[in-house]
This record gives C-alpha cells, sequence and structure tokens, in this order.
C-alpha cells in the first residue's frame, strides 16, 4: 500500500475561505488512515469530494485497494457518503454499501474504503478554518531543517516502534475505550493523551488532566467529584469537580498509581454507574467523559501489594499502551533537538542555531533519564549559552552525566524476581504510610480509616501488626 498524498483541489480551498466569516459554520475534519499514514483534512461546509487513487480526485488516496473514483462526499449538515460502484467496496459498520446510494456517515463514524478507513468530526483542530491540516507519519519522515519553522502539531515520529505505537493511539482513538499510559517519567504520555482527544470524535470538547501525585488526599474527593457550597469548612461556593467539568470531553488521571485507595473505590462506582454525587450533594448528575489515566508504576506490582484496587485496574486498563524511553528511540533524537533548539530560539527572538555535528553523537550516547523532557530542556540551555549562533559540545552538559540515569522501566508484562521485590517494597513504603495517612486524617478512628482505604477494619487491624504500626488511640479531630 501506499500513502495519502493529494489535497483539497482549489476549488475546495476557496470554498473553504469563504467560511471565515460565518459564525455559524462550525467546520469538519475528515481523518484518512491508510497503512502507516494518517492525513486530516478541513472541510467546506457543502459541495461534494471524491476519494480515490485517480490523479483528478479531490483528495488522493494512494492505495491499491482503493478504486481510481471510490466514495463521493456529499457535504452539510449531514454528510452522506456514496460508493461510486469500486472494486473492493465500502463499508459503514460491517455492511457494504450499496453502489450509488447516498448513506449518512454520523460524525465519528467509521467507513472502510476498501483497506483504508475515513471518519468525519464535527471538531476542528485549533487552528484556521482557511488552512488544510495533513498531519502524516510515514516510513522516512522528513527532519525539521534548521532554519525553517516545524509544523504546528509538533509531530516528529522517526521510530519503528512508535509508528507501531501511534497507529495503535489512532486507531484506539476512534472509540471511548479505558486506555492507560505507561512510560518513565517526561516520555509524553501527556502528549499522547492529547492525540487521543484530538483524533477522537470527543475532539470538540474540553481536555482535562489532574496530576495526582500533586493532590493532598484530603482534596481528591473534592477536586475529582466536586461539592456543595457548605459541604465542608471553607467550601463558600458550589465548585464542579473535573469529571462533571469534563463532560463531553476527556480526563488525564496523571500519575494514576498515586491515587489513594479510598478514592480509588468511588471513582470505581462513578465509572460503573456514570454518575457522580458532589461532596454535599443528594442528586447524582450523569456525566459523559472518556477516561485516560497514565503512571510511570507498575500497576500490576501495585495491584499485587494490595497499594492499587484490582478492579479499578482492570476498568482502566481496557487497552495498555508502554511508551518507550527516549534511549530506546535514537533515531528521533537529532530531529526532536533540532524542533527544541528552533522553539527556543524564537521565544528568545533570535535566528535559528547552528548545530555542530559532533553534538549528536554526544546527545545519542546519553541515557536521558528525563527523557524528552530532559532533552528539550538540554538544548534550551545549548541555545541560551551557545556564542555566534551555533551550539556546540561546550555548552552540553558534562561528560560524566552521560552514564547517569535510573534503570530501564519495567512493563506491566514483566516477572519474576525483579518485579517480586518491587512489589515487596511498594508494600511496606508505599501502604505503610497510606495507612498512616488516613489515621491521621481519621483522627486514629480505624473504622473511618479503613473505609477511607477500601479495606475492613479487620484488614486494618491486620496490617497494624504486619508492619509494625502502634494501634492508634480515637481522638476529636483539630
Amino acid at each position: 500500500m501506499g500513502g495519502l498524498r493529494g489535497s483539497l483541489s482549489e476549488s475546495t480551498l476557496v470554498s473553504t475561505s469563504k467560511t471565515d466569516g460565518d459564525a455559524d459554520h462550525v467546520p469538519q475534519r475528515l481523518t484518512i488512515g491508510t497503512g502507516q499514514t494518517v492525513a486530516t483534512h478541513l472541510l467546506p461546509p457543502e459541495g461534494t469530494l471524491i476519494l480515490g487513487r485517480a490523479p483528478e480526485a479531490s483528495i488522493r488516496v494512494e492505495d491499491t485497494s482503493v478504486s481510481r473514483q471510490h466514495v463521493r462526499l456529499h457535504l452539510g449538515s449531514v454528510v452522506h457518503i456514496e460508493d461510486l460502484g469500486s472494486a473492493n467496496g465500502t463499508r459503514l459498520a460491517g455492511a457494504r454499501l450499496l453502489p450509488n446510494e447516498r448513506t449518512p456517515l454520523p460524525p465519528g463514524q467509521v467507513a472502510e474504503i476498501g483497506g483504508s478507513w475515513i471518519m468525519v468530526s464535527n471538531a476542528p483542530l485549533s487552528r484556521s478554518t482557511t488552512q488544510q491540516l495533513t498531519t502524516r507519519i510515514e516510513t522516512t519522515p522528513p527532519a525539521v531543517a534548521p532554519g525553517r519553522s516545524p509544523p504546528d502539531d509538533g509531530l516528529i515520529v522517526h521510530d519503528h516502534a512508535m509508528r507501531n505505537l501511534h497507529r495503535l493511539i489512532e486507531r484506539a482513538a476512534l472509540s471511548d475505550i479505558a486506555v492507560l499510559l505507561l512510560g518513565e517519567t517526561g516520555v509524553g504520555k501527556e502528549v499522547f493523551a492529547r492525540r487521543l482527544h484530538a483524533l477522537s470524535p470527543r475532539a470538540s470538547g474540553p481536555f482535562l488532566g489532574l496530576n495526582c501525585a500533586a493532590v493532598a488526599p484530603s482534596l481528591f474527593e473534592s477536586e475529582l467529584f466536586g461539592h456543595e457550597r457548605g459541604a465542608f469548612t471553607g467550601a463558600g461556593q458550589t465548585k464542579l469537580g473535573l469529571l462533571e467539568a469534563a463532560d463531553g470531553g476527556t480526563v488525564l488521571l496523571d500519575e494514576v498509581g498515586e491515587m489513594p485507595l479510598g478514592i480509588q473505590a468511588k471513582l470505581l462506582r462513578v465509572l460503573e454507574e456514570r454518575q457522580v454525587l458532589r461532596i454535599g450533594g443528594t442528586r447524582p448528575r450523569a456525566i459523559n467523559v472518556r477516561l485516560l489515566s497514565a503512571t510511570n508504576r507498575n500497576l500490576e506490582a501495585e495491584v499485587e501489594a494490595g497499594a492499587f484496587r484490582r478492579d479499578l485496574y482492570f476498568r482502566l486498563n481496557s487497552i495498555s499502551v508502554q511508551i518507550p524511553p527516549l534511549r530506546e528511540r535514537l533515531p528521533e533524537v537529532e530531529p526532536l533537538a533540532r524542533r527544541f533548539a528552533l522553539l527556543a530560539a524564537q521565544r528568545l527572538g533570535v535566528a535559528a542555531p547552528e548545530i555542530d555535528p559532533r553534538v549528536w553523537d554526544r546527545l545519542r550516547s546519553r541515557r536521558w533519564p528525563g527523557n524528552i523532557r530532559e532533552l528539550r530542556n538540554v538544548m534550551e540551555r545549548a541555545v541560551v549559552l551557545s556564542e555566534k549562533g551555533r551550539i556546540t559540545l561546550d555548552v552540553l552538559p558534562a561528560e560524566t552525566d552521560l552514564a547517569s540515569g535510573p534503570e530501564p522501566y519495567a512493563p506491566a508484562s514483566n516477572t519474576g524476581a525483579s518485579v517480586r521485590a518491587a512489589a515487596a517494597d511498594t508494600r511496606v513504603n508505599g501502604e505503610r504510610q497510606r495507612i498512616s495517612d488516613a489515621l491521621e486524617e481519621c483522627a486514629g478512628n480505624q473504622t473511618r480509616a479503613a473505609a477511607m482505604l477500601g479495606i475492613s477494619r479487620r484488614t486494618l487491624l491486620n496490617r497494624l501488626v504486619e508492619y509494625d504500626l502502634p494501634r492508634p488511640r480515637k481522638r476529636d479531630k483539630p
């Protein structure tokens, strides 16, 4: 199979530009997947487009399974698709369409054209409606050339494993299936989450994230579920929780492994019932959100250690995406570094720097414990310290830093002594602290602390003995 090379015809672009002043028009986008290529085009508000392999097609799809003129799209408030008598047919929801008959193509519905697929979405990406956007994942994508502005989306995919990963993301984006993003700190988990949202039928809705490691345990419930005015001391006004505020969109729970056990139980119930009850509220409110989660922990080991609920883990892990660290994606080091240097230069208002060729060997030899985030910081520092617009070896971190970094991230599928040891450490250091925090929060009330942790009181007492924790006395909360 080939890629998707064609673009909207000149007349289509003219038609699109006429909508700039139309406040009622919400631009639509057409996403086309062919082999390892995914392309997105902004669509005019009305008219017709022909998709196929022919050079004269409105959008050319270079796929041998696609006919020269495969389908016609009839644009308007409702988009219709019409098969033009193609050899390999057009399928919608698994059913082959009859030739020369118009069929509605709802937003978010995938239509198969030969071995490729298309999808129309009502949500534009964040750019002018006069522009055509084409985002490609190619076998040999071009590097960002020095002195030229990088593409707006910043997508750089040079590694074979990453190309396959992006293909998985593109397919997963089409549904509301829960996705668990795994990987070391700084590998780009939030970038992948935002891409899942941008390619999904929910792209017009909000994308909201919560860093679970940065929220105090006592504030978790309010942050996620919200509270009513007067629900507790300091609740001066009603507050929407994250899940309610993101209605119609996507929520990312970053560092989800840091979530307290008591909140895990409440979150599981919310996800099952698709309803949220604010603190102090009496009426559950329906929510419509897609949940994504990310962690740099091994959640399977956390589950075995009793630090993460097994039922919630299965609920969040419909699809797991293991993002490799930068040290395993060496072909991407140079293009990423060029992009970060260019962006840093643009922020400083200086010309794009020239980079000494010896810099690339130094960068590729580094272990990058902070991954892409660290590479960005190194290149920003290099731009600031460079002289005469040239980045040389002397503005990079010292050679002694090259071997530094953590042990490689252990994916959830790993088993054996190392995972068992990690589980034991997590049990001692993680759950022991959670129990102490819960007892402190509940002023020594063991029944309330057990409920907060999502375990029975008897289990709590057993763990106090197991972890050699003193049995607290109940006291009045300050």
